[in-house]
């Protein structure tokens, strides 16, 4: 900006020390012109620096200070405006969007949705709404003597209405005749016990002392009244907002975007509505169409309470198939809040009738609870054991007698506690022989060895072989005993039988991690034909034969073997196949599926198959701790033995392991498999899982006790001075001993 003045005065004076310019007798300060960059005047033109003055320059640059100011101020003014707008929205937003807003909103539609339902319920009690719904219905499913029945319901009600109408209109006359009997009534009353009281006392004002004390409690009630109006209102009130709150909680539908901003709060009642909903949600046109029309669904039990969660079974629109619900189990659970594995529609009477259990949230943390036979009580072969509770929470016996079980799933998820509860319940009873299988250094199943008539466990190839041995015996016993059958005259072992015929006492075989059997390179063959015989035909010989594994495939298990287990228990399991394996071709497709189990989180909980009278259910299996510090199952065996003893039957007893006859250094040699050296707690470890049951409780102490005798204690033999058992030592203590008894035993060459 340069300043350009106007035509140069031709004269110029100083009037009170300001320069001015003559203009036609006039004089005015001479003020600058603001130009453009373009047309500003040379350096060379512009006036000298003294032309002026302090007061002058001063004054020109306030006035345009000012000028400045005052657009800067507008401008940042209209600039703040949008500024303002964007905080009010963020700060509005942020003040909605709150939880403890969301929260509050929440609560409130609680109460607004219970002041829905009650004035909906206290409208459909006084008209005809439920009646036309009902007859709605009945055509639409072509129910024509139903919609007649409703109809003449309908027509009932109106009349039973219409009397009550003129009831009511007569009944101030009939009050107020009752209140002037009863004040009359009372009057005499009192005037008659005055009168008494005067007769009796001989003083005449007796005779108003009825009357006084009659003030009297009236004033002690209006005084009881006034005291506690005030309270009773406010608690009163309280307890009506919580019952509206309650209730439109439990029964009001929630708008879906407060609903999912809960934090896991929900927890819908279920009901007719949320079903309807719930189906609704799974979008199948027969069943949009039919409530789109505004007709109910037709429930032929409506939804009541049934155990740890709530039952109702309805009729499906036509065309629809309970299975195809089934199906979609974790579809449904979705309109319901519930997870998967809470959730159990199942097929009813006929094809289109759905059996619906839900259980309530958060129920299924329970458990099964603690075995029952713990402390006390026996058990029946022919009546069958305890096995575990349905997620409903009712008890569930597993069926021995005529059937076969087979147990399955992944690894850690209960499969062998269940094996073990079944056989403690066996061995309370004291007719019933147990036999045990473990192919595998597994400790599961040790503490039933004292009531095992057979026990073999452990994967080296003569217990395999010895597995091969036991099986066949038990295979032609099973011949043996159809002969016996035939001999007696009857179909099938009875109680009655087995209690008159020793050799058809009841039985139960198991044979856990069955695949490592069915799998082992020399004798599987021959083990899956035996156990493939026995599952045939074993069922009416009072032989309950149990299959467990962690692998139930086709190449793991023989087909016939679980096409002849009447009984399935499926944990977690991976993939459709093992599925089907355990539960039964088709069982996947049909919504009987245990891969929806979680492993680890669904742990003890299985799908039972042939168990409970449906098709599947899920129960949850009692569990019996063998651990050193809760060691619940050896009290129950030792119970067994002694009803056993009772009843003189110790022939089902297996001989205690006599210590003395256990060969130590054999078993030392063969743990130590060829290494010249291994430290003695290493070797300690090898025998404990060689043989638990004799080397459970050993330590070092017990290792060098055992080999002193024979010059092979362990010793030290490294550079870091540890101790160390020496093979060759062993080696030679064998040498000797069979050298003296003239045996010979074989060792470890490595």
């Amino acid at each position: 900006m340069s300043i350009e003045f106007d035509d140069a005065p031709p004269e110029t004076e100083s009037a009170n020390g300001r320069e001015t310019v003559a203009f036609s007798d006039m004089t005015r300060p001479l003020i600058p012109r603001q130009t453009g960059r373009d047309d500003a005047p040379d350096a060379d033109d512009a006036p000298p620096a003294d032309a002026w003055d302090d007061d002058f320059g001063p004054d020109l640059e306030d006035e345009h200070d000012g000028i400045d100011a005052d657009d800067e101020d507008q401008q940042d003014d209209d600039e703040d405006i949008p500024g303002l707008f964007a905080l009010a929205w963020a700060a509005a937003k942020a003040l909605v969007t709150h939880p403890g807003t969301l929260g509050a909103i929440r609560h409130g539609a609680h109460l607004t949705g219970g002041v829905s339902v009650l004035t909906r319920n206290a409208w459909e009690s006084r008209t005809t709404a439920v009646h036309t719904r009902m007859i709605r219905a009945a055509v639409a499913r072509g129910d024509h003597e139903g919609a007649l029945e409703w109809e003449e319901r309908a027509r009932k009600f109106r009349a039973e209405r219409h009397e009550r109408r003129l009831a009511l209109l007569f009944a101030p006359i009939h009050i107020g005749r009752a209140v002037l009997i009863s004040a009359l009534v009372g009057a005499g009353v009192l005037l008659a016990v005055g009168v008494m009281l005067a007769v009796g006392t001989h003083r005449g004002a007796e005779a108003l002392a009825p009357f006084l004390a009659l003030v009297a409690i009236v004033r002690f009630a209006a005084a009881v009244v006034n005291a506690l109006w005030l309270f009773a209102l406010v608690t009163s009130g309280a307890a009506l907002l919580a019952g509206l709150w309650r209730t439109g909680r439990a029964r009001a539908s929630m708008p879906s975007w407060l609903a999912t901003a809960s934090d896991g709060e929900v927890d819908l009642e279920i009901d007719e509505t949320t079903i309807a909903g719930a189906l609704k949600a799974l979008n199948i046109k027969q069943i949009n169409d039919y409530l789109k029309e505004g007709v109910p669904l037709q429930y032929l039990i409506t939804a009541r309470a049934e155990g740890r969660g709530t039952r109702a079974v309805l009729r499906l629109p036509r065309g629809v198939q309970a299975e195809k619900i089934s199906k979609r189990r974790a579809d449904l659970a979705t309109g319901l809040y519930r997870a998967a594995k809470e959730v159990w529609p199942t097929t009813g009477s006929e094809a289109g009738i759905l059996d619906l259990w839900v259980a309530d949230k958060g129920a299924l943390a329970e458990g099964a609870g603690p075995y029952p036979l713990l402390t006390e009580g026996t058990a029946d072969f022919f009546k069958g054991v305890p096995l575990g509770k349905v997620l409903r929470g009712d008890p569930v016996m597993l069926p021995l007698a005529g059937r076969n079980t087979i147990v399955g799933g992944m690894p850690d998820q209960g499969k062998s506690s269940l094996t073990r509860a079944v056989a403690a319940g066996a061995s309370l009873d004291p007719t019933c022989e147990i036999r045990i299988w473990v192919p595998d250094a597994n400790f599961d199943f040790e503490g039933f060895r004292p009531r095992c008539s057979k026990y073999v466990m452990g994967a080296e190839n003569e217990k395999i072989r010895q597995i091969r041995d036991d099986l066949k015996e038990l295979h032609q016993e099973v011949q043996d005993r159809g002969n016996l059958l035939i001999k007696h005259g009857e179909p099938e072992v009875t109680r009655k039988l087995a209690d008159k015929e020793p050799g058809l006492r009841p039985m139960v075989c198991i044979l856990e991690e069955a695949h490592v059997a069915f799998n082992h390179a020399e004798y599987g063959k021959e083990i899956s034909y035996y156990v493939v015989e026995i599952v045939k035909l074993d069922r009416k010989r009072a032989i309950h034969f149990i299959v467990s594994t962690q692998a139930p495939t086709a190449t793991s298990i023989p087909r016939d073997v679980t096409r002849n287990c009447t009984n399935g228990a499926a944990f977690a399991v991976s993939d459709h196949v093992a599925n089907d394996a355990l539960l039964g071709a088709g069982a996947f497709r049909g919504g009987h599926r245990a891969t929806e189990l979680i492993p680890g989180v669904d742990k003890g909980t299985f799908i039972g198959k042939g168990i409970t009278g449906q098709r599947s259910d899920a129960v949850q299996a009692y569990f019996i701790s063998i651990t050193r510090e809760n060691d619940q199952l050896t009290p129950i065996i030792k119970r067994a033995l002694a009803a056993i003893e009772a009843r003189n039957a110790a022939v089902l007893n297996a001989p205690d392991v006599d210590t003395e006859q256990i060969d130590h250094l054999g078993n030392v040699a063969e743990v130590m498999a060829g290494q010249a050296l291994v430290g003695t707690e290493e070797v300690v470890h090898r025998l404990k899982v060689l043989r638990p049951a004799v080397y459970a409780e050993w330590t070092t102490a017990d290792l060098r006790s055992a080999l002193e005798p024979h010059q092979a204690a362990p010793r030290k033999a490294t550079a870091a001075r540890t101790m160390h058992v020496d093979l060759a030592l062993i080696r030679d203590a064998i040498d000797r001993r069979d050298a003296e008894t003239g045996t010979e035993t074989d060792t470890a060459e490595g």
